[in-house]
């Protein structure tokens, strides 16, 4: 453990379960607090100061993740760790479909300001290139359900229940607006299609990334190297050095023990990857579980106390999650492709996933050498992902890769058919992502917990009044509820640090304002539907669902 000398006898200790970007806010949330943390993850290196590889020692990342617009907590991380130049530019997207090119998302930001959702739509007038004006046009429907969507928590929890598929179609929108735009971009967002996703989170996604404001889609990406080495990295130094944080990598959280009283968890039993050992955290105050579906399941199911006393939590960990593969193939020479980020859709090869490919030399291009190791630079470093993968991740390895370079990649660049594969790295991560089923919302992990000592952090949390307007599988939702879920020990009470006098919870900065045009219909939408709800008049696409009440 760390050398806590120096630190008063009142000091709290907190153990983090999970080293995501949910944990990682917890533990920054805390510490800076003055509270002792042990944060305990099964990577070998949670803190990225050891980049993981591959056997030949080449880089490898586990999923492309970009940086929307609309991150202010991570931007302000950022600045805070004096990391003025560790993004690309925003850059454009492409998305491709059997026939070809679909349609490019440009960077809106370059575009003249206009309202949402006039601003994208003049932005894109041209960018769509098989998809017609007229079906386009009738995703308009879709905004007045987005306007209804929290006029209530009642009325949230009816859109919850129903899947997109059954939201779209009764709201009219075409079929081919949602099998050419919709599902592809669902199964890269959401990662699932529209007929097994959640409505209300659906709508969530699509407001938050696109149609909120203008600009509100624009994304870059890492410019080198990793996340974890550019931002954990740095951040977890710091923890490190001045905040006495002991990280445990290497190692699982295999029980919680709770004390005799039944009212806390005062002791966290671990396991270690590598050896089986087991070993035992004590003199716990509190424990943060920044962990996903497949983690709370089996966590719970080795805590029979924690369990009885949580019921919560044993309903989270019985929810589904979302089989990923990750894939990074280094060629022989370069291919040039026009958007550094693709997205695929409606292939056969993909067995019903939705893929993603970055070209890794173009969007790193300054620190091309770092994607080939210590090996030299023979051309283009492509990194690709596979969401809803289950029939993909069955496949070999190189059935995988055959795929990509004989059945996906030439179609946004025929010069990917003479490319060799020099070297190649595909890993699969099984019910690794959260999945925002019809009806899952109940079900979710809430913030705090029955027990008032366990609080739960990760982007599929329910936050309750402390709700934040980052929404869907997002990294700056999960780190916001990571800072929330460590504000709610210090807030409560349940924690306390050293520092004098004591530190105030750690801020939390909220996304844009939504635009007059949006304040205003919401405000109409519910001066309106709410009196007719309470004599039985409703949206006529909740009368059916809404039905049986």
């Amino acid at each position: 453990m760390a050398d806590t000398a120096g630190f008063g006898n009142a000091q709290s200790h907190v153990v983090v379960v999970g080293a995501g970007w949910a944990g990682w806010g917890a533990t920054k949330a805390l510490c800076e607090a003055g509270v002792r943390v042990t944060l305990i993850d099964g990577m070998a290196d949670p803190t990225g100061s050891k980049p993981t590889t591959t056997a030949s020692g080449k880089p490898f990342e586990a999923g492309t993740r970009g940086f929307w617009k609309d991150y202010p907590n991570i931007n302000a991380l950022t600045a805070e760790l004096g990391l003025s130049n560790v993004f690309t530019e925003f850059t454009t997207s492409a998305f491709w479909s059997p026939e070809g090119l679909e349609a490019t998302a440009p960077v809106f930001g370059d575009a003249a300001p206009l309202p949402s959702p006039l601003g994208q739509a003049f932005a894109t007038v041209s960018n769509f290139k098989r998809l017609p004006v007229q079906d386009r046009l009738s995703i308009a429907g879709l905004l007045y359900a987005i306007l209804d969507l929290n006029r209530s928590d009642a009325v949230y929890r009816k859109y919850d229940a129903i899947s997109a598929l059954t939201l779209f179609q009764q709201l009219r929108i075409s079929d081919r607006m949602i099998d050419d735009f919709l599902r592809p971009i669902l199964l890269v967002g959401l990662f699932k299609p529209p007929e097994e996703l959640s409505a209300a989170v659906t709508m969530e996604l699509l407001y938050y990334y696109a149609l909120a404001h203008q600009d509100s889609f624009d994304v870059r990406w890492i410019k080198s190297k990793s996340i974890a080495e550019q931002l954990l990295a740095p951040l977890s130094q710091r923890l490190r050095s001045q905040h006495h944080l002991d990280v445990l990598g290497g190692m699982l959280a295999s029980r919680l023990n709770v004390s005799s009283s039944g009212t806390t968890v005062n002791a966290v039993e671990t396991v270690s990857v590598a050896t089986g050992h087991s070993a035992v955290i004590n003199d716990v105050d509190a424990v943060v579980l920044a962990v996903g579906a497949k983690g709370m399941g089996a966590l719970m199911a080795n805590s029979p106390d924690c369990a009885a006393l949580t019921p919560e939590l044993v309903r989270a960990g019985s929810l589904d999650a979302i089989d990923v593969v990750s894939v990074r193939l280094w060629l022989d020479r370069t291919v040039s492709v026009a958007d550094p980020a693709n997205v695929f859709s409606r292939f056969g090869a993909l067995k019903g996933a939705g893929a993603t490919f970055f070209m890794l030399d173009q969007l790193q291009r300054e620190t091309e050498q770092e994607l080939w190791g210590d090996q030299p630079v023979q051309g283009s470093v492509i990194a690709s992902d596979f969401y809803n993968a289950s029939a993909i991740a069955e496949l070999s390895d190189q059935e995988i890769v055959e795929c990509l370079m004989q059945d996906l990649l030439p179609m946004a660049q025929p010069a990917f058919r003479g490319a060799v594969v020099v070297d190649q790295e595909v890993r699969r991560y099984p019910r690794s992502v959260s999945l925002f089923s019809p009806g899952s919302f109940s079900q979710r992990p809430p913030l705090e917990t029955s027990l008032s000592t366990l609080v739960c952090a990760g982007d599929w949390v329910r936050m309750g009044d402390r709700e934040h307007g980052a929404k869907g599988l997002c990294q700056e939702r999960a780190y916001v509820c990571g800072l929330e879920a460590g504000n709610s020990l210090l807030r409560r009470g349940i924690v306390k640090g050293t520092n004098t006098p004591p530190a105030q919870p750690h801020a939390v900065l909220p996304i844009r304002a939504d635009e007059p045009q949006v304040v205003l219909g919401r405000a109409l939408n519910k001066l309106v539907m709410d009196p007719l709800e309470y004599i039985g008049m409703r949206w006529p696409w909740l009368v059916d669902e809404l039905a049986g009440d």
